[in-house]
C-alpha cells in the first residue's frame, strides 16, 4: 500500500515540475513579445527623427538618428539571440528592411543638406511613409502572430504529453499494484495457514492425551509463540504425569489407586482446558481463513473488476482481525513482568483516550470524564493498567453501535477491611448484558460477538487482580453495563 502511495507522490510532482517547466517556457516566448515591442518603438522613433530634421524643428535631429540606430541595432540583437531557428527567417526581414530605411533616412539627408529640401521631403514622404512604415506594420502583425501560435501551441502540446505519460505511468503503477498485492495476498495466506494448520494438528492429538506427540515452531513471529507456549506447556503435562507415576510406584495399593485417580482428574481438567483453547483458536482463526481464501479466489479470477481492491481491502481487515485475536491470545497466556511506579488515575486514563477519539465520533457517542486531580496516587504499572482500560473502553464501545453515552469516573474509597484506596466506574448506555449470561462473562474463551476473543475483559481483570484490586460488573438489559474497579493507594 505504501509503495503505490509513494510512486504516484513521486509521479505527481514530476508532472507539476514539467507543467511549470512547460509554463515558464511559455512566459519566455511572451517575453519575447515584449523585446520585440521595444525594437518596433525603437524603429519608429528612429524615423520620428527623420521628419524633425526635414521640417527644420531638429537640426540636431541626424545626429540623433544615428544614436536612435545604435539603440535599434542593441534592440535587434537581443531579440534575435531568443528566436528558434524555424523564426531566424523574421530577423532577417527586419533587419533588410531597417537597412532601407537608413538608406533612405540617408538619402534624404543629403537631399536636405545639399538645398533641395522638396525632394528630400518627397523622398522621405514616398518611402518612408508610404512604403517602409506600412510595410514595417504588415511585418510586425506577422511576428505577433507567430509569436503567439508557437507559444500557445507549443505549450499546449507540452501539456498533452506531459498528461498522456501521467496517464500511461498511472496505469502501470495500478497494474503494478494489484498484481503485487494478490501475490502478497497469497503468500500472506500460505504463511498464516500452513503453521495454524500444523498447531491445530497437534492440539487435536494432544487434546486427545497423546502428550508425548512432537510440536514443532518453525516461525518466529505470534504463531511460533503460541506453538511454543502450548509445547512447554504440554512438557510440564508430560513432567507432571512422569512424577504422579513415580509417586504411585511408592506408595501401597490404595494410596496408589488415589494419587492415580487425582493424577487423571488433573489430566482431564488441563486436558479439557486445553481442549477449549483449541477449540476457541480454531474456531476464531479458521473462519477468517475462509474469507481470506475466498476473496483471494475471486481477485485472481478477476483481478480487474472493480471488486478487486474491495477484496485486497477485506483481505488486510482479516488479516489484522486475526493478529488481533493472536495478540490477545499472547497477553493472556504469557506471563509479563510486573513493574510498579507512583501514577496518577488521571494521567492513566488520558494516556488511553486519544485512541479511541475517532470511535467515539464516528459512533456518536458522548464521552464524559470526572477524575479530581485531588486523588491520591497509587503504585501500579501504567502498561497493564492502560491496556485494563482500553480493554473495558473497547468493550464499552462496543456495546452502543448506535451511539450512547460512555462515563468514566473515579473516587477516593476503602475496601471492606479500611485500607485507603480508588474507586473507578465505566459506565455505557448500551445494550446491557442478559442476566443468565452474566456469570459466565469474563471467563477465559467466553463471548457473545461473533468477532470476539472472550480474552479482554478476563485481561482487564487478572491485570486489576496483580495490583491488588479487585472487577465487578453489573448490567441489565437495554439499560447498559457498569465496570466497577477498585485499586489500593499509595
Amino acid at each position: 500500500m505504501v509503495l503505490p502511495a509513494l510512486l504516484i507522490g513521486t509521479q505527481a510532482i514530476r508532472s507539476n515540475a514539467l507543467e511549470q517547466h512547460a509554463l515558464a517556457t511559455l512566459g519566455d516566448r511572451l517575453g519575447r513579445s515584449r523585446t520585440y515591442a521595444e525594437l518596433e518603438n525603437a524603429m519608429f522613433d528612429q524615423t520620428a527623427v527623420v521628419w524633425r530634421y526635414l521640417t527644420g524643428m531638429d537640426p540636431a535631429a541626424r545626429h540623433e538618428f544615428e544614436l536612435q540606430g545604435e539603440v535599434v541595432q542593441y534592440r535587434f540583437e537581443h531579440w534575435q539571440s531568443d528566436l528558434t531557428p524555424e523564426e531566424a527567417s523574421l530577423a532577417d526581414q527586419v533587419a533588410n528592411l531597417h537597412d532601407r530605411i537608413v538608406r533612405i533616412a540617408d538619402s534624404a539627408f543629403n537631399l536636405f543638406d545639399h538645398g533641395h529640401r522638396p525632394e528630400a521631403y518627397a523622398l522621405a514622404h514616398d518611402e518612408l511613409l508610404t512604403r517602409l512604415e506600412p510595410a514595417l506594420a504588415a511585418l510586425n502583425r506577422e511576428i505577433y502572430r507567430r509569436t503567439r501560435e508557437s507559444s500557445v501551441q507549443g505549450a499546449y502540446q507540452r501539456v498533452q504529453e506531459i498528461v498522456a505519460s501521467e496517464q500511461r505511468t498511472l496505469t502501470a503503477i495500478f497494474l503494478l499494484s494489484v498484481i503485487a498485492g494478490l501475490a502478497a495476498a497469497w503468500i500472506l495466506a500460505q504463511s498464516l495457514s500452513r503453521p495454524i494448520s500444523q498447531l491445530r494438528s497437534a492440539m487435536t492429538v494432544v487434546g486427545s492425551g497423546n502428550l508425548d506427540h512432537p510440536i514443532v515452531a518453525e516461525s518466529n513471529d505470534e504463531i511460533g509463540d503460541l506453538a511454543r507456549a502450548f509445547a512447554s506447556m504440554t512438557e510440564n503435562l508430560r513432567h507432571s504425569r512422569s512424577e504422579m507415576v513415580r509417586l504411585n510406584d511408592a506408595l501401597g495399593a490404595k494410596v496408589d489407586q488415589l494419587e492415580r485417580a487425582q493424577a487423571q482428574l488433573v489430566q482431564s481438567e488441563k486436558l479439557a482446558s486445553i481442549g477449549e483453547m483449541s477449540a476457541a483458536v480454531a474456531h476464531g482463526l479458521r473462519n477468517p481463513l475462509a474469507s481470506l481464501r475466498a476473496s483471494a479466489q475471486l481477485v485472481l479470477r478477476h483481478p480487474g473488476t472493480p471488486a478487486a481492491s474491495e477484496q485486497l481491502r477485506a483481505i488486510l481487515e482479516e488479516v489484522d482481525r486475526l493478529d488481533r485475536r493472536i495478540s490477545h491470545l499472547l497477553t493472556f497466556s504469557r506471563p509479563a513482568p510486573f513493574r510498579r511506579a507512583p501514577e496518577r488515575m488521571g494521567t492513566l486514563v488520558k494516556e488511553v483516550l486519544p485512541a479511541f477519539a475517532e470511535r467515539l465520533k464516528c459512533q456518536d457517542v458522548a464521552l464524559e470524564v470526572d477524575i479530581p486531580e485531588s486523588l491520591p496516587g497509587i503504585p501500579a504499572d501504567a502498561m497493564k493498567l492502560e491496556q485494563a482500560f482500553v480493554e473495558l473502553i473497547s468493550n464499552a464501545l462496543d456495546a452502543m453501535p448506535e451511539g450512547g453515552r460512555l462515563t468514566i469516573e473515579a473516587r477516593p474509597s476503602s475496601d471492606g477491611n479500611g485500607a485507603a484506596g480508588i474507586a473507578v466506574t465505566i459506565r455505557d448506555t448500551g445494550r446491557g448484558i442478559a442476566p443468565e449470561t452474566l456469570p459466565s462473562v469474563g471467563q477465559p474463551f467466553f463471548t457473545t460477538r461473533n468477532e470476539g476473543t472472550g480474552l479482554g475483559l478476563a485481561t482487564a481483570r487478572r491485570f486489576v487482580e496483580q495490583h491488588g484490586g479487585r472487577l465487578d460488573l453489573e448490567s441489565r438489559l437495554a439499560h447498559g453495563t457498569t465496570v466497577h474497579i477498585w485499586l489500593p493507594a499509595a
